[in-house]
């Protein structure tokens, strides 16, 4: 839920109008609107090459994950495991685009850590792939952009442990 949906809901439970500080902040979401949009820009359209590169450099760090009995053994294994990372960089996207954790939150954390061990995933893996997404995405950006979207990167990773 954006700033503006929050601020506008709280609002209406207590059937009052936008206190003033509300209001700043519904502003500094609007003016950072064309940042995060440039994030989200840079992110979709690299999206193949973030994860192709951070795949390579999970694979290389993990060699566990791709060997015999691992997780990401095999063609089809890797391509799972490539669709995962594709799954929450989306999901990051909508994060930066709402400007809040909470589409990330909802959409894709709940009930991730269980659902990775009745899968057998070990989820620092998981999490270590989001971590290679975000190093590979950060050098496509500015440091500020980096910054901003390195942050909800963290945040995945953090439900993740």
């Amino acid at each position: 839920m954006s700033i503006v949906t929050k601020s506008i809901v709280n609002a209406d439970a207590e059937a009052r109008y936008l206190s003033p500080g509300e209001l700043d902040r519904i502003k500094a979401f609007v003016t950072g609107g064309e940042k995060r949009l440039r994030i989200v820009q840079v992110l979709t359209e690299s999206r193949e090459r973030i994860i192709k590169q951070a795949g390579d450099q999970l694979f290389q760090k993990r060699p566990d994950v791709v060997s015999p009995g691992g997780n990401a053994y095999g063609e089809e294994m890797t391509a799972t495991c490539l669709r995962d990372m594709d799954y929450y960089l989306r999901l990051i996207t909508y994060g930066v685009v709402a400007g809040d954790v909470t589409p990330i939150e909802e959409i894709g954390l709940v009930g991730v850590r269980e659902m990775y061990k009745s899968l057998g995933t070990p989820i620092d893996a998981v999490a270590q792939s989001v971590r290679e997404m975000k190093d590979v995405a950060c050098s496509l950006m500015s440091a500020e952009d980096s910054g901003e979207a390195a942050s909800y990167f963290d945040y995945v990773v953090g439900a993740m442990q």
